[in-house]
């Protein structure tokens, strides 16, 4: 005869341990894939300086400018009213580059350090992402593989405060027409080509000021 008792001792035994719930796969870069994606991101017969089958304004086609004194060289700046990234050269000079930037608040001005970079990053969106715009953002919760068509596009620098990774990125998009604008969720976003051809350039440990978009720009043409 089974006893109340027993019933409960079995039924715990049967059912305690919780049921996982269904497991997803991390996000992937496949590298040996990364070749290919660099050909299909960089135009035929690229050259960074006249390029633009993008069609946006020639001004943020990559350039060589006089920079502004005392900017250490390595170090990247981010004029928020011009929409230019300005990565310094030795010898006073800076490379700079068209970039878009965030909308609205999400826009972070400030002083980081890039403590990793990534080709053909992964990409999950963050919490508050998801939760700002489920919509666009929830189907990805889990994350989405690198490739052409990944937000990140073909690289990432990551930006950070001491050692706390603040989820913002100077990366590549597959959205070029949007340079020039305000549209990401909080990254700045460059041509992927372009981004290409200036990760090689930029060190860990440089830093990333980005500056408030009433601050004036760091660099002259």
């Amino acid at each position: 005869m089974l006893t109340r008792r027993h019933f409960i001792q079995t039924t715990g035994a049967l059912f305690s341990v919780p049921i996982a719930g269904p497991a997803f796969a991390a996000p992937t870069s496949n590298s040996s894939k990364w070749a290919d994606w660099d050909a299909r991101v960089t135009p035929a017969n690229y050259d960074p300086y006249a390029s633009n089958p993008w069609g946006f304004h020639p001004r943020f086609l990559p350039q060589v400018v006089e920079a502004n004194r005392n900017l250490t060289p390595g170090d990247i700046h981010v004029d928020a009213v011009a929409r230019y990234l300005y990565h310094i050269q030795e010898g006073g000079t800076a490379m700079r580059y068209g970039v878009a930037i965030a909308k609205g608040n999400l826009y972070e001005p400030g002083a980081y350090v890039i403590r990793r970079k990534t080709k053909w990053p992964t990409w999950t969106p963050t919490a508050a992402m998801i939760e700002r715009d489920p919509a666009a953002y929830a189907k990805h919760e889990e994350g989405m593989d690198a490739g052409p068509t990944n937000p990140l596009g073909s690289r990432a620098l990551y930006l950070y405060v001491g050692n706390r990774d603040t989820y913002l990125r100077i990366h590549g998009t597959p959205q070029p027409r949007s340079i020039g604008t305000r549209a990401s969720s909080g990254c700045v976003r460059m041509v992927m080509a372009h981004i290409i051809g200036l990760y090689d350039q930029v060190a860990t440990g440089s830093a990333a000021i980005l500056y408030a978009p009433e601050d004036g720009a760091t660099a002259r043409s």
